[in-house]
């Protein structure tokens, strides 16, 4: 006999259907889908990893390499990790920096969850002899006081105590 748990997931379109959407238009918040979270008095960090990220150079078309972590304290909305590598896949043929990936990703997540913390650590493989590591973050603005004191409480303590996929 198995027990279900509170967690929303009719509106899921990706998980458990076995087909793979094809990213016609290239990456985008279209890709990601999300699920309600049903601890937002609480706030935690969840952190997600893709290590296997390619994307290609938009100069000489060569690929690029590396390890995309996202990390966020989720509010309302956490991401649905299926569609989550979905999008991270969606970066294949994409030609782009790797400065505006990391910052683009950033604009994706935060529109979709609109979360009260993220933030997307691009880990680069060295092209060249030269490692490129690029961090954009954002904190929600409309925290109340003691929201935001809690919020930037776990962030402090996840920089000091934990450090997942590091590169």
């Amino acid at each position: 006999m198995s027990t279900r748990s509170q967690d929303q997931t009719s509106h899921l379109h990706v998980l458990g259907t076995g087909k793979m959407p094809t990213p016609e238009n290239g990456p985008g918040v279209h890709l990601l889908e999300s699920f309600p979270n049903c601890y937002p008095h609480r706030p935690y960090i969840i952190s997600i990893a893709f290590p296997e990220f390619t994307s290609l150079c938009p100069v000489t078309g060569q690929p690029d390499s590396g390890t995309i972590c996202v990390e966020y304290i989720p509010d309302k909305l956490c991401v649905e990790s299926k569609s989550f590598k979905l999008y991270m896949f969606a970066y294949r043929n994409h030609q782009s920096f790797m400065e505006t990936i990391t910052n683009s990703m950033l604009e994706d997540f935060t529109t979709l969850l609109q979360p009260c913390w993220c933030r997307i650590r691009g880990l680069f493989a060295p092209r060249g002899g030269t490692h490129l590591h690029v961090f954009a973050e954002e904190f929600k603005k409309d925290l109340s006081a003691e929201q935001e004191r809690n919020v930037r409480e776990t962030v402090m303590a996840w920089r000091k105590e934990a450090r997942p996929h590091q590169a």
